[in-house]
């Protein structure tokens, strides 16, 4: 069944001139057959950069939202539409609002794991790996930062001279709050001694200051290659970056830190969903084009601050 499934699907992505984006924490066998793995900003990157005529987006559904604002003349499907993000439910537009109210003159910097509506009301939008740099570009003191608390709090440390403000100030991702903690890494050392811990920055602080290294997924593929790939390196983040990370790098042993540490709404995606939307062309993305026509300004500002600096 798993080999006429691809088939199938093969079969499909030539008829309908389909490109296939899947994220590091999807499943081995979409990972296996999607034409590009990686993180949000690399999923835009190549959403950007394709021609096909339609774009699968392997993830969640804000992913699948920022291909479509990027790409507003192609077909994007999402093919399991209720596959969302806890941690993009936790940022209200009202929450945006009332802290703007609160804090006059402050820029807002929006996570791109965001809906739409939020990145509607930002002024700037980052990524894990940028959020840093673009922070510290801003003059301003004081700064709204959200959805994630955990990497405001990251943000704030490397920029103790500026305030981050989170926004909302209990909003995080639940498998990396709950699920990558100190005790966490703690045992994972005692299994595994002299492993490299490396850590996502949307965990707690305590677990960050335990790691060898932290960084965005990209940047702990991109710290195993650079550091020969040999020995063991235990991956703080969804237990799915591991198998990206051992394909590309099959000297290394390569394992979770917690293999328990699994989102569910990735792993919704499956072969037969994506062979399934193709066939109908359907579930599509759409977007109100008043937020998407704001939260594309906001992103390309974004962009411009990077070829300032």
């Amino acid at each position: 069944m798993h080999r006429e499934l691809v088939e199938k699907l093969e079969t499909l992505r030539r008829r309908r001139r389909a490109v296939i984006l899947a994220h590091n924490y999807q499943p081995p066998e979409v990972q296996d057959i999607a034409d590009f793995v990686g993180d949000s900003l690399e999923l835009a990157r190549k959403a950007m950069e394709t021609d096909a005529d339609v774009i699968v987006l392997a993830g969640v559904r804000f992913m699948a939202e920022t291909a479509k604002l990027l790409n507003p003349d192609r077909i994007v499907l999402h093919p399991v539409p209720d596959a969302g993000c806890p941690l993009a439910d936790f940022l209200t537009v009202n929450a945006i609002r009332e802290a703007r109210r609160e804090h006059p003159g402050a820029p807002v910097v929006l996570y791109i794991n965001s809906h739409l509506d939020a990145k509607a009301e930002a002024d700037y939008i980052v990524t894990s790996s940028s959020a840093v740099k673009l922070v510290s570009m801003l003059e301003d003191d004081t700064v709204l930062f959200g959805p994630d608390r955990n990497l405001a709090d990251y943000v704030a440390e490397n920029l103790p001279g500026k305030r981050i403000v989170p926004v909302p100030l209990h909003g995080h991702c639940p498998v990396h709050q709950y699920l990558i903690t100190a005790r966490h890494v703690e045992e994972a050392r005692r299994r595994y001694p002299g492993a490299r811990v490396l850590i996502h920055p949307e965990a707690p602080r305590e677990a960050r200051r335990l790691a060898d290294y932290v960084g965005s997924t990209s940047q702990m593929v991109r710290y195993i290659g650079e550091t020969g790939a040999q020995g063991t390196y235990l991956l703080g983040t969804e237990e799915g970056l591991a198998y990206r990370a051992r394909k590309l790098y099959p000297t290394a042993d390569v394992k979770p830190l917690n293999p328990k540490a699994i989102c569910r709404n990735m792993k919704k995606i499956t072969l037969r969903s994506i062979v399934e939307a193709l066939e109908r062309l359907a579930p599509r993305v759409e977007l109100d084009p008043v937020q998407a026509k704001k939260a594309r300004e906001a992103m390309e500002r974004s962009l411009e601050m990077f070829k300032k600096n």
